[in-house]
């Protein structure tokens, strides 16, 4: 044998095993790229959640500790058992700034409950208590049907979980929340904006499994009405301004743009505001809200006319394909 020869083979040997010991080293210190997956994007029906805001309000105002709250709280936990989701219901006592303390509860659907990477999407449910904005005077202080602000965002959500029964993602977790309490508190310039919300304020304090996280959330208020203003608000931007970026961009690229605006608006106290500073979850808010016009919300917010009348389909239609797209292009890793 030729020494010459076998000495360089095995440093050449001994390179090649250096380079691969070198290449294996270095793949996995590297973090790996989600893979990207091509999904389809079911469609969302604006049929079936306006028929969910019907059901909604066939129970009446749904103030909490009234027995309509309670029937209807009982039919959306129904729902969303027969969506396939894991029910947890969040009882909690809700202290109201008139002095009473009401039985409310927080519903959450829990969807693929094992998944690490979860999502929130959520809406509060209650109606408000008064109508403190209607022009008949004699009616101000009954409680509203809350077609638009509360049923609208609950019949998206229940759309979106029938959805992802039919069409099942099973890389990713998703949590449907539906806050109570969230309408309310006191009106005036000087009130504390903690007199609102309270349901997500309980459950930012207490979330419902121990050690809970999610990678953020959308909520959804008032996503029913015509001709909606969905302006970019300042407490998502400053908390979750990549998500909203992305949310905002989607929508346009899907032919909303006449809805949802770029330009920014104020800084709303909406149940995404304790989400973000409490439990310290990015969450960002779909709300129609236009600044600079009285007080920014639609004709018939918190008045008699928020029933069934006030909601608009294309509306609905546009919210849920926009959220739902969201939901399976985060599960194809095509969210960007």
């Amino acid at each position: 044998m030729n020494w010459k020869y076998l000495i360089a083979f095995l440093l050449v040997g001994s390179l090649v095993l250096q380079s691969c010991e070198s290449d294996k080293k270095t793949t996995t210190t590297q973090t790996k790229a989600p893979v990207e997956k091509k999904v389809k994007i079911p469609a969302f029906s604006a049929d079936n959640a306006f028929a969910y805001i019907e059901k909604q309000l066939s129970f009446g105002p749904r103030v909490p500790g009234t027995e309509e709250h309670a029937a209807c709280k009982d039919w959306l936990v129904s729902e969303l058992e027969a969506h396939g989701a894991d029910v947890v219901v969040q009882d909690f006592i809700a202290n109201i700034y008139t002095g009473d303390k009401w039985q409310s509860y927080n519903i959450i659907g829990q969807i693929n409950p094992e998944e690490k990477k979860r999502i929130i999407l959520a809406a509060h449910w209650d109606t408000r208590m008064i109508a403190e904005e209607d022009k008949n005077k004699n009616r101000q202080k009954e409680p509203i049907l809350g077609a638009d602000d509360g049923g609208s965002g609950v019949g998206v959500l229940l759309e979106i979980a029938k959805i992802l029964k039919e069409n099942p993602i099973e890389d990713l977790g998703i949590d449907i929340i539906f806050f109570d309490a969230e309408d309310q508190g006191k009106r005036g310039p000087t009130e504390p904006p903690n007199l609102w919300c309270l349901g997500s304020q309980y459950w930012s304090k207490n979330k419902h499994k121990k050690g809970y996280r999610a990678n953020y959330g959308i909520l959804l208020d008032m996503v029913g009405g015509k001709n909606p203003y969905f302006g970019k608000d300042l407490i998502s931007k400053e908390y979750a301004g990549v998500l909203q970026e992305k949310v905002w961009r989607l929508a346009h690229g899907m032919g909303y743009s006449d809805m949802f605006s770029m330009e920014t608006t104020g800084n709303l106290v909406d149940d995404h505001y304790f989400v973000n500073t409490i439990a310290g979850i990015p969450m960002i808010d779909i709300i129609n809200y236009t600044p600079g016009e009285d007080n920014g919300f639609a004709d018939h917010w918190h008045t008699h006319n928020d029933d069934i009348s006030a909601i608009n389909k294309r509306t609905l239609k546009a919210v849920g394909q926009v959220v739902t797209a969201a939901i399976y292009k985060e599960s194809g890793n095509t969210f960007k």
